[in-house]
């Protein structure tokens, strides 16, 4: 007999099983605590837009609350004998941070990118080159593409070509960074320094295979119990995975009773629940989530689970955009039930909040009291003295006025 759950409980499984609505930490985040978070949620989507805060730190702030940054930071991209380098960076969904120590259920995909993800045909046609950035960097130790291409004397970086504005060394590098023979050693103001995975990652590491179909069966089931509760297409997109590789895991998984086939009210597609897991009594959970927040970023799941509809605007002309240029949906008590168009102008030493908008159905100030206590925590762990309010968006009126009700006395 084939379980089924109510919108509401897979609801509330998924949010339970991202990590939230659970009691912060008391006292500072720890590696400890940032260890079992990644065990949970397995990734932390990379993203150049810094218009508030970069995507990798805000996970960890959404769920864990204020925290130094820099224990991620030394956590991803620092290493020495009494602190160990936690995380690396690969296509763990897209660029990603993962635990080191599941490098090795990539390798598959690492062979799959023997040429890099994009432009492998300028790789192909250039097999000298590739062995000429490993010796350099091998020579040079942690450096940007910038740096190999003037230790090689390569083409200038402003050359244009067919592929965008990067130069021939820069697609190179890529390539061997996804091919697992470059990783990334550290960031410096988040400029990528490729080295020597040899040099990066532990030995055991490194040494350790891992069958292909036993890595994509790990891949599926972790997905499935970050996910909680997930179709195929869910657990396909956590890591990137294709149908053909899913399909299978997905039987073998059942078969072996780690996960249950269940079925949800309003979802077309059959669903998959970890062997297990229980469901939470009520709705918990009141966070910020930024746009690449794993809770959301498969975004036909997010709709299905929240009747959310969220379109990230950065390449939308400003005169046509919605909502705003970056958008963070605001989670009360395990629902979606309004969003901000947020940005920290540090010049006014401010979080600005650009256009602040309810969901349709919710009360505005209901949604702003609570929403105005998470701007201000924001503020806070962001190092910002204020939280300013905009014009746009029918919740900025009430939430000027809740803002201003938690402001300092």
């Amino acid at each position: 007999m084939v379980v089924s759950l109510s919108a509401a409980q897979a609801r509330r499984i998924a949010v339970s099983a991202q990590g939230f609505g659970e009691p912060a930490p008391r006292g500072p985040v720890t590696r400890a605590h940032l260890r079992r978070l990644i065990g949970r949620i397995q990734v932390l989507q990379l993203d150049s837009v810094s218009v508030t805060v970069r995507a990798h730190y805000a996970p960890v702030f959404s769920r864990l609350g204020g925290y130094d940054r820099d224990v991620l930071d030394a956590a991803a991209w620092r290493h020495s004998a009494r602190s160990p380098r936690l995380l690396v960076e690969y296509w763990a969904h897209e660029a990603a941070l993962m635990a080191v120590d599941d490098w090795p259920l990539m390798r598959w995909r690492m062979r799959e990118y023997v040429h890099g993800r994009w432009g492998t045909e300028i790789v192909r046609k250039n097999p000298k080159l590739a062995e000429d950035v490993v010796a350099a960097v091998a020579e040079l130790g942690p450096s940007t593409a910038g740096q190999i291409e003037a230790y090689l004397e390569a083409e200038p970086r402003g050359r244009k070509g067919p592929w965008w504005d990067r130069s021939e060394t820069k697609w190179v590098a890529e390539a061997l960074w996804s091919s697992g023979v470059l990783t990334t050693a550290t960031r410096v103001g988040f400029a990528r320094h490729y080295d020597l995975s040899e040099r990066v990652l532990p030995p055991d590491v490194l040494a350790r295979e891992v069958d292909d179909d036993e890595a994509i069966r790990e891949l599926a089931l972790r997905a499935a119990t970050a996910l909680g509760v997930a179709t195929e297409a869910d657990i396909r997109d956590y890591f990137r995975l294709s149908a053909k590789q899913v399909k299978p895991a997905l039987a073998d998984l059942v078969d072996a009773g780690q996960l249950e086939a269940v079925e949800v009210d309003g979802w077309a597609a059959p669903a998959y629940l970890r062997a297990g897991q229980s469901v939470p009594r009520r709705d918990r959970g009141t966070a910020l989530l930024c746009p690449f927040d794993p809770l959301i970023f498969f975004r036909p799941r997010m709709e299905r689970l929240f009747g959310f509809h969220y379109r990230i605007e950065i390449y939308v002309p400003q005169h046509k955009r919605q909502f705003g240029y970056y958008v963070w949906p605001f989670l009360l008590d395990g629902r979606l039930v309004g969003r901000v168009d947020l940005k920290a102008e540090r010049a006014a030493d401010a979080l600005h909040v650009v256009g602040a908008f309810t969901e349709p159905g919710e009360r505005p100030v209901e949604v702003a009291a609570a929403l105005a206590v998470e701007l201000r925590r924001m503020a806070d762990w962001l190092g910002l003295a204020d939280v300013a309010v905009g014009e746009r968006g029918d919740l900025a009126g009430a939430l000027r006025a809740a803002v201003g009700a938690t402001a300092p006395r």
